[in-house]
């Protein structure tokens, strides 16, 4: 996290001249921070309600619970590309199975972003919730050249501090893209019969070391039991199926819809 002073001098290094190695040595920044902040074209003056992240005193994102539930859809199904004139475009692949999660990801953009426009488009067996802003960069810095899972995914102190106060709103949004909850069922045998046991389970399926981990992490302070799968493939799956870590979840969570 870098205050808006460290930003301009940067910039303005850079502007004289200056290598962006140089730069970056000289402020402890990194080169991929300083690229982004000359590739803006409003990342400090701004017109309109003013970004939380690029004020003075940078502060929270509007509306910090809506904010958890996007950071988990992002995480999971996101992405943001540069688009033209200093905007970018943010981008939720979302499954057209569950339009109340539709409905839910286009709210929290909404609120996250209320000045600027959101559309969906609909592909085939898809829709993709899109919002345009100069600010998502400021917003969700894990954004990034290459794929997720293949670069370190860390929260800034400020993304962790909302999260540890709406754990469960970060939860949910990463279940709704990379989750689900099933049923899972089972035979035993009683008194010489056998019989059939079902149970609910939610799973959770990721590429991404660092991405799981700050599931497994935010679930551990949610007080929710899980364990992960054996699975001979690249991508991790855990798992939650204790009977009463399913049912806190079925209380903050509850099936896609």
């Amino acid at each position: 996290m870098y205050d808006i002073s460290t930003r301009k001098r940067a910039v303005a290094l850079v502007a004289q001249g200056r290598s962006l190695n140089s730069v970056s040595r000289e402020l402890g920044v990194s080169r991929y921070a300083i690229r982004s902040w000359q590739t803006r074209t409003e990342p400090l003056g701004r017109a309109g309600r003013p970004c939380p992240r690029c004020q003075e005193v940078p502060g929270p994102p509007q509306d910090p619970a809506a904010y958890a539930y996007l950071l988990g859809l992002y995480l999971g199904d996101g992405c943001i590309s540069a688009h033209r004139r200093g905007v970018y475009v943010l981008r939720i692949v979302l499954d057209t199975a569950w339009p109340g999660i539709i409905d839910a990801c286009e709210a929290a953009v909404r609120a996250v972003r209320p000045d600027n426009s959101v559309c969906r488009v609909h592909r085939q067996g898809c829709a993709v919730v899109t919002g345009t802003s100069k600010h998502w960069p400021c917003l969700f810095p894990q954004h990034g050249p290459g794929k997720k899972h293949e670069r370190p995914i860390v929260l800034d102190l400020w993304q962790q501090a909302i999260v540890d106060a709406h754990p469960w709103e970060f939860i949910r949004g990463l279940i709704h893209s990379d989750g689900c909850r099933i049923t899972n069922w089972t035979t035993r045998m009683v008194a010489g019969e056998r019989k059939r046991y079902e149970y609910p389970r939610y799973l959770f399926t990721n590429t991404s070391a660092d991405i799981i981990r700050l599931f497994t992490d935010t679930l551990d302070k949610a007080g929710v039991e899980w364990k992960t799968l054996n699975q001979s493939r690249a991508a991790v799956t855990v798992s939650v199926a204790r009977k009463a870590s399913v049912a806190v979840m079925d209380t903050h969570v509850g099936p896609k819809y």
